[in-house]
This record gives structure tokens, sequence and C-alpha cells, in this order.
């Protein structure tokens, strides 16, 4: 027999004889027989009603009455507090009828077990996830509507239907539930992407339950649930001589995991008597996975490719190609773990522009040091405006050269860069040192292209011919030593 809010009353009777076993005779067989006629004429037999409880039985009232009214008592007392509640005593209520000799039953006490032991429960739906009880609800539909709305922080509704009327239609289809979902190349452009599933990460079941009303969660609580592991974040108050590490000691956090659940402080923020602080770190109940396809344009870098050549000094390099960057679409396959991605696969990709290789040359060939002993004209030409000698009262050390096809200054043999500035009279000044003897001096140019302590190759630019220092023009003043001793430069150059 069972009792609930709707006062349905449904004896459901074991199968067991009207007497009691206890009584063993052949004769009360008899009396059992003729006992209902009997029962008609004689109103010492009574038809009484035995009390179980979950199985263990409480004892006899004289009608099911008395049971059914403190029953419906304290459902219709449960129901003031919880009108939207499907309320049911939790406890399996049964009587089992029996004819009875002048009976003895006391239906008070019965009452009063009752009313002390039976409870009130709420009709619920258990949602659970994995091995884990998330909830109880007040139906199926809104523990439903929970994982759905979960889900639609990620999708949207046009989305999520069709993902699900797809998952309907290979059901009904015997698609098994664990196959691949079909790939949706073929309709894909590129720049586009579409949705394949939408699933959760463990395993969602549903069972009917009897709880206390004040355990049944509103969809809303929830959704809350299942985004942050728990419906109430702790607080923690700051107390004198606490510091944020001691804080996070405290409640098995690091420091870094506090800081991300209090994002107005940072380390060295001093913290306030009385300041309060989240210390419970959230964790979703579940992951929502989104599985889905898409085709992407996407660079292909080019590459720099190097050569070597002998031509040119080591050290200088040149780029004799440029590059260009390719282009390829590239089909995805992709899994989205609350918003962010988990997994990537290339399902295919097509070359559509091949890149183009950067080519740079790099020099190998290396200068010598040491002069050959023969001096190169240091100029594109031009004439001897001024010889090595005495003029206008002074000694002149150099030969001075005018009047080239371009400015350009070269080194007269390969050697060592050992000064290069400004010189007073000599103005803008190079001096190589060949490292066989010979020195080899440059002045009054506009400009200098090389510093010191470079190797410089014979024929090198070095400079531009100028009028700096004390000079009477554009031209340049070239001065030859040997063993440190002034050398006329005619008797070196060739």
């Amino acid at each position: 027999m069972s009792f609930g809010k709707n006062k349905q009353y449904n004896p459901e009777p074991k199968k067991k004889p009207l007497l009691k076993k206890a009584l063993i005779s052949t004769g009360l067989v008899t009396i059992l027989a003729t006992g209902i006629v009997f029962a008609e004429e004689s109103s010492n037999v009574r038809t009484v009603q035995h009390v179980y409880v979950n199985g263990e039985h409480i004892g006899l009232v004289s009608d099911a009455s008395v049971v059914e009214e403190v029953i419906q008592s304290k459902l219709a007392k449960a129901d003031k507090s919880y009108e939207d509640a499907d309320l049911a005593i939790a406890e399996n209520v049964k009587l089992v009828p029996e004819l009875v000799f002048n009976p003895t039953y006391n239906n008070t006490t019965i009452s009063n077990y009752l009313e002390s032991n039976l409870t009130v429960k709420a009709k619920a739906v258990e949602l659970k996830i994995g091995n884990d009880v998330v909830g109880y609800f007040d139906s199926k539909e809104a523990a439903e509507k929970v994982i759905e709305d979960y889900k639609l922080k990620y999708v949207d509704t046009e989305t999520l239907a069709k993902v699900e009327a797809a998952k309907s239609t290979n059901k009904e289809s015997d698609v098994p539930q664990n196959a691949e979902a079909p790939s949706k190349s073929a309709d894909l452009a590129v720049g586009e992407s579409t949705i394949l599933d939408v699933t959760l990460s463990k395993d969602v079941s549903f069972s009917d339950k009897k709880v206390d009303p004040n355990t049944i969660l509103t969809v809303a609580d929830g959704l809350k649930l299942l985004e942050k592991g728990t419906l109430k974040e702790e607080k923690h108050t700051v107390k004198e001589g606490e510091v944020l590490g001691s804080i996070a000691s405290k409640y098995n956090l690091s420091l870094a995991s506090l800081l991300k659940l209090n994002p107005s402080i940072k380390e060295d923020t001093l913290i306030q008597i009385g300041q309060e602080l989240n210390v419970t770190e959230l964790k979703p109940f579940v992951d929502v996975i989104v599985k889905k396809e898409e085709k992407k344009e996407e660079t292909i870098a080019f590459e720099t490719e190097i050569k070597e050549s002998k031509e040119l000094l080591k050290g200088d390099e040149k780029v004799t190609q440029e590059g260009s960057d390719g282009e390829k679409v590239v089909h995805y396959t992709v899994e989205i773990r609350n918003g962010k991605v988990s997994d990537r696969k290339v399902l295919d990709e097509k070359t559509t522009k091949e890149p183009v290789n950067k080519v740079v040359v790099k020099g190998t060939k290396v200068i010598p040091s040491r002069g050959t002993g023969t001096f190169k004209w240091p100029t594109s030409g031009g004439y001897i405006s001024s010889h090595v000698g005495y003029r206008w009262g002074a000694y002149h050390k150099g030969l001075d050269i005018a009047g080239p096809s371009n400015r350009t200054i070269t080194a007269a043999d390969n050697g060592t860069v050992v000064f290069a500035g400004y010189q007073g009279s000599y103005g803008n000044k190079i001096e190589i040192n060949h490292n066989n003897g010979m020195k080899t001096v440059y002045a009054h140019l506009a400009s200098i292209n090389v510093s010191v302590g470079q190797t410089v190759q014979q024929g090198q630019q070095i400079g531009i011919m100028g009028s700096t220092g004390n000079s009477t023009g554009i031209h340049l003043h070239f001065e030859v030593y040997k063993n440190g001793a002034l050398q006329n430069p005619l008797s070196y150059l060739k």
C-alpha cells in the first residue's frame, strides 16, 4: 500500500493467508473456512490492518483510514511550505488486512508512531554526471534544461538544435553512438567552419528519487554548479598579521591561484584587516566538448637560403633574391573544451601558392692583412697637383692628387686600419699599416668608410675625396712611409 499527496490509496497486500501463520492447527483451517459466514453473524470477528513500515511490522489498526489520516495530515502541513513540490512519504508503508476474533489494536499508539517516524520527501530527479551527483531537480525536464543551458554557453541555440537533431536521426538509423561524425569538408568553403558535435566530458544520467524538499535546485543553481563546481564561494576575512602567502596556504591554494581568484590585488598589494578575499578555487563540474571542422587559408613562410661566395669578403653579404610567402588551405578538425582549443588535427592541406626562398650570398674571401709591396693608385684617375718636397717655405710630405673621374678613395695595398678620424690640418684622415714595414696616409677626406682594426684589401673603398682640414681645394693628400721613414709615393705606385 502506498500513500501520496494526491491521497491515492492503493492496497498492495502481500500473498499471505488471512490468519497468522503462528496459529497452527488443522481445526484452525476449518474455522477460517467457515469464518466468512460466521463473521457476518458474529460481531467478535473483524477485519484489522497490519501496518508495515519499510518491511517492519509496527502493529495493528482498526481501519486503513487511521494510517491514511496521519499521512494526509503530514503531506498537508508540508504542502504549505513547499507548494510547488511533488510531495510523498519517503518510507514504504503497507497495510495487510486480516480477519481476527476479538482483535486487539491501538490506533493512538500507531498514529503517534507514524507521526514521529514518517518523513515527507519531494519527488525529484537526480542529475548524475559520471559517478558524481550534481543535485536534485523537480522534474527531468528541469535537469535536462540545466545540461542544455550549460552547452549553450559555448554554442548558439540553432547550432545545438541541429546537432541534437542529427544525433536523433543517427540513433533512429542505428548509427553507433560512438561513431565519428561524418566529415563536412565537401560543404566547407575557405574561412568557414561547422560544428559536428556538442557533448560533455562525462556521461549524464537521470533517476527518480525522494529527497528533502530543501535540497531541490533551480535550473539557475544547477547551471552555476556545473560552471563553478560549487554553489557557495567561501570568503576569508583578513586578520591582523596575515599576508597573502599565509592565507593561500590556509586554503591549500598557490599564491598564483589566490591572485587569480582576486583580480583586484597583486603580489605586492598591501591587504587591509577586514578585507574579504575569495578563497574558493572554482573548477567546472564537467567540460563541454565542442567538435568542429574548419578550413583556413594560412601563410607558408618563405625560407632563407644561404649561399657562399669566394668573390665576397668574409663578413659581407648580399641578397640576390627576395623571398615571398606562399599560401595554403588547411582543413582541420578541432576539439574545444569550455571555450579553449584542446586539440587540433590536420585532415588535409593544399598549397595554393608556392613560397619563394630568399637567397642570401655570404662572402668567404679572407683579405690578407699583409701588403703586396706594390701600391695601386688610390683614386679613379686624376692628376698630381703637388709633389713631395718644399713649397711655400715648408716641407710637403705627400702627393696631392686632384681631378679624378669620381671621388672614391681606395686602399693602395692590403693592410690594417690603424687610424680613422679627424686630425688637425689633415682633416679626416686614414692610416693603413700594410704589415710589411709600409704605411700609407690618406688625408682631407670628405667621409671615412672604414674603422680602426678593420682589414682592407688593395683597391677596396675606404673613403670619399674632400677638402677637410688645412686644404686649398678638393684633393687627396697621400703619404707613404717605410719602417717609419717618409717615402716618395711615386717610387711605389704602379
